[in-house]
């Protein structure tokens, strides 16, 4: 069973209620094709309940992000449109009730990847990309950020001095080879983040952390982001870019911090 649970939410209630309705949706399909009815007609209401919700949910979600100037639209964009176009490939054949139930598992299994994915993602960071005035070092490691387990705590402070190094070399005006140096250390970024989010994983794994699926949808997310990093595909925009790039990756690890990694129990593994 998918849960939507407190990790999941936007604290954008409109948004919430149909992420929350889309789960239960999903769910009522599982619970239908666990009791062996026909899978074809649960396939096609399926895949008509899925076009409603592109087409009524993505578009509010779409809405609001325009109105608060969201620079994350044009992804959220692309992302639903993604979805939209592998919800209407989908064939569920109705002659053949073991391929019928086999189709509509793999839906319900790519359904559920892509909406924990998107949200822990990309809804999960709705309005909080805009541009407000801090009154403290937003790469400061406090004592807020802390989970009392030592190595995740350790492991997090070199993240945020990681990006305030980037965010040191965006700045530099005078800097000589300036992009050189923004590839490396985006690239140390990238694999330490995949090396920390993989400790993280083990500690949950290894105290049995009932919320591990969830942070492993979250940690992929965030590595898939850094993934796409292409610089050479940038135009003459590329300070912007950039700026927004790491206030997004600043912005995702401290919520990402504060809402799940703070839930972590600290167990002596000793």
């Amino acid at each position: 069973m998918y849960q939507f649970t407190e990790d999941c939410m936007t604290g954008i209630q409109e948004i919430d209620e149909e992420h929350s309705r889309l789960f239960q949706m999903l769910n009522e399909a599982m619970a239908l094709v666990g009791t062996g009815a026909d899978s074809g007609a649960i396939g096609k209401n399926l895949l008509q309940k899925l076009k409603e919700y592109a087409a009524t949910h993505f578009v509010h979600e779409e809405s609001y992000m325009e109105q608060i100037k969201d620079p994350e639209l044009p992804r959220q964009k692309k992302e639903h449109a993604q979805f939209v176009e592998k919800v209407e490939s989908c064939q569920i054949p109705e002659d053949d009730e073991k391929q019928s139930a086999q189709a509509v598992n793999e839906l319900l299994t790519y359904m559920a990847r892509w909406l924990y994915h998107h949200i822990l993602g990309s809804d999960i960071m709705i309005g909080k990309m805009t541009k407000e005035e801090k009154t403290e070092d937003p790469f400061a490691f406090t004592d807020k950020f802390r989970t009392g387990i030592e190595l995740v705590d350790q492991e997090h402070e070199r993240l945020f001095e990681i990006i305030r190094e980037t965010n040191d070399v965006i700045a530099a005006q005078l800097l000589y080879d300036k992009y050189d140096k923004i590839i490396h250390i985006l690239n140390e970024l990238k694999d330490y983040t995949i090396m920390h989010f993989q400790d993280e994983e083990n500690y949950m794994e290894r105290i049995g952390y009932e919320g591990l699926e969830l942070q492993r949808y979250a940690h992929t997310a965030f590595v898939d982001r850094l993934n796409e990093l292409n610089l050479d595909d940038m135009d003459d925009n590329q300070q912007e870019y950039l700026n927004e790039l790491l206030q997004f990756l600043l912005n995702w690890l401290t919520n990402h911090i504060l809402k799940m990694d703070k839930q972590i129990p600290v167990r002596d593994l000793e």
